[in-house]
């Protein structure tokens, strides 16, 4: 069904890349955290360097998924 403010229903493609963008996001969240959190993570980093690589993939994934979520100007 068609939403009230007239627009279009997303192609196949679109939908696609939309799921494929979530999935993204959610794979790049996860592994963020856990970098962050998991004590037994097999990387030899202190605990400060943990986090920042950590956090560098979370902010990595926001970035990401924002730039998807950007309209295309060329598109419809």
């Amino acid at each position: 069904m068609l939403s009230n403010n007239n627009e279009k229903q997303k192609s196949p493609k679109r939908r696609f890349l939309l799921i494929l963008g979530v999935a993204a996001f959610i794979g790049f969240c996860v592994l963020g955290l856990m970098i962050i959190f998991w004590d037994n993570f097999p990387l030899d980093l202190p605990k400060s360097q943990r986090t920042i690589f950590g956090s560098v993939i979370l902010i990595y994934a926001v970035l990401r998924f924002s730039r998807y979520l950007r309209k295309d100007p060329n598109e419809n």
